[in-house]
């Protein structure tokens, strides 16, 4: 297990959806407890941030409500920041069902020394699925103030680590970084995980 903290982001509005998108079914399971049961093997801490913690009782997690409500995911950010006991932590969006144990260690490892790692993919970064240390507190107040509500509106205000997907060898970043937005993702996930399972069978 890891020095750090698994935090969930469960908080979001699921307006593309039209419900809640953590309770919904993918498998035998709720998509939330997949990626909480995902990160238990890594993480003696799990926090989940939802405004609706009542919802989640039986999950066996810590459960925190946004500090700063209604600023979107970096709410959550600074949530989950603010009462980890941990100073680096992964930070991971509830829709995100098929994230990968192997490579969350991967990030960790190579957090000494910097504030945040996240995985970059041509130009594009998924903070999402990225770790932050404590440290950026502060720079994440700054922009909650400041009204610049992006995930990863406070980087130039801390040390980054880029770790480009594309140079890696047995990630699948289509599937790791799925992330479920509309019904139409969840029938997509609903596909994939019984392809993984039939092929696990033969």
């Amino acid at each position: 297990m890891h020095e750090a903290a698994g935090i969930v982001l469960a908080g979001g509005k699921s307006t593309r959806m039209g419900t809640n998108k953590a309770l919904l079914p993918l498998g035998q399971v709720s998509m939330l407890a997949r990626v909480v049961a995902a990160l238990r093997p890594l993480f003696s801490e799990i926090i989940v941030v939802t405004n609706t913690p009542e919802l989640y009782q039986d999950l066996g997690t810590r459960l925190v409500t946004d500090v700063i409500p209604g600023r979107g995911p970096l709410s959550g950010f600074h949530a989950g920041l603010m009462y980890s006991p941990y100073r680096y932590n992964f930070i991971v969006a509830c829709d995100m069902p098929f994230i990968d144990p192997g490579f969350i260690s991967h990030l960790i490892k190579q957090a000494e020394g910097y504030d945040v790692v996240v995985p970059r993919l041509g130009e594009y970064l998924q903070p999402l699925h990225a770790v932050y240390s404590r440290e950026c507190l502060k720079a994440v107040e700054e922009c909650l103030r400041e009204g610049q509500y992006k995930a990863f509106a406070f980087y130039p205000k801390v040390k980054v680590r880029y770790v480009d997907i594309d140079r890696l060898q047995g990630i699948d970043p289509e599937r790791v970084f799925f992330n479920i937005n509309t019904p139409k993702d969840l029938a997509r996930a609903r596909q994939l995980l019984d392809n993984s399972m039939k092929h696990a069978k033969g």
